[in-house]
């Protein structure tokens, strides 16, 4: 037997690379989807499939139900016709998936809309957020409070990163459009994936990136945005996943005539450190098979 004598720097360096290996392994959460068989879906159900959030908009009122396509179980969020915003007309809470700040994380998840899906003006769909508050609605953004990403659906199916940072231009957040040419499809599965880092002390350099898969099932990029300014506080950074969807928009002229619903699942959010497994795409989400 062969036996090889590390110096004591080369043994330091292999302790911290070990070290950085259990770190990393506990730095991805996923996939996460309901854990019942459902239709229905209770308040005592959300608790077990997203434990430690404060509060929960649509559960309670009965808009979230639970559904299988392919073997899967989906989270389904019905929206009430003539209503906006999470509380009245969709769902929402805001998960913290971690106690210490991510300096940059990734989101995944899988989204349905139903055949006869009505975007009218525009919604929200899920996204990244840090710090003490919640950073949406018009709610002060400074540097000190939080932040946030979501997307967006708009008219006709387009799409759009919305972000609320300390530069954004106005009371509401940024929004960065998807290309022209891209859809949201009714009636197909889409893979999202959503990549947040945050910027460094005193500079504008944070960056979004958002990926989809296009009704070929190739997964495209879709917005690379690099000059923005998340936060002024360093401990501010990535903890949670803001599980938000509803018509919205500030006025009833975003609401739906009728009752319409999207389906949700395969949550995945991991560390930007976190290694993807040898030759995986981007997103670790099943590849979607087109028929």
């Amino acid at each position: 037997m062969i036996r090889t004598r590390l110096d004591p720097r080369t043994k330091s360096i292999v302790t911290l690379w070990l070290a950085t290996l259990v770190t990393v392994a506990a730095e991805e959460f996923g996939p996460l989807f309901p854990r019942t068989e459902g239709p229905r879906y209770t308040v005592e159900d959300w608790r077990r499939d997203w434990p430690g959030c404060e509060y929960e908009d649509g559960v309670a009122a009965g808009r979230v139900s639970v559904v299988s396509m392919a073997g899967v179980r989906w989270w389904k969020v019905t929206f009430a016709p003539g209503r906006i915003g999470p509380a009245d007309g969709g769902a929402g809470w805001r998960w913290p998936f971690t106690t210490h700040a991510w300096p940059a994380a990734e989101l995944e998840y899988r989204l349905f809309f139903e055949p006869r899906f009505q975007f009218v003006k525009g919604g929200k769909l899920p996204g990244l957020c840090g710090g003490p508050r919640n950073v949406t609605g018009g709610r002060e953004c400074t540097g000190y409070e939080g932040w946030s990403v979501r997307l967006m659906w708009r008219r006709e199916g387009r799409g759009e990163a919305y972000v609320y940072h300390a530069a954004k231009a106005g009371e509401y957040g940024d929004s960065l459009p998807f290309p022209d040419d891209f859809r949201f499809p009714c009636g197909l599965p889409v893979d999202v994936r959503l990549s947040v880092e945050m910027n460094s002390p005193g500079q504008t350099n944070g960056r979004v990136r958002v990926w989809a898969t296009d009704t070929a099932g190739q997964l495209r990029l879709l917005v690379d945005r690099g000059d923005l300014l998340f936060t002024k506080d360093p401990a501010i950074g990535v903890d949670s996943i803001l599980f938000e969807t509803f018509h919205g928009g500030a006025d009833e002229s975003w609401a739906p005539t009728e009752a319409c619903s999207l389906a949700l699942t395969s949550f995945r959010v991991r560390s930007a450190r976190t290694p993807r497994p040898p030759g995986a795409e981007p997103g670790g989400l099943p590849a979607l098979r087109r028929r």
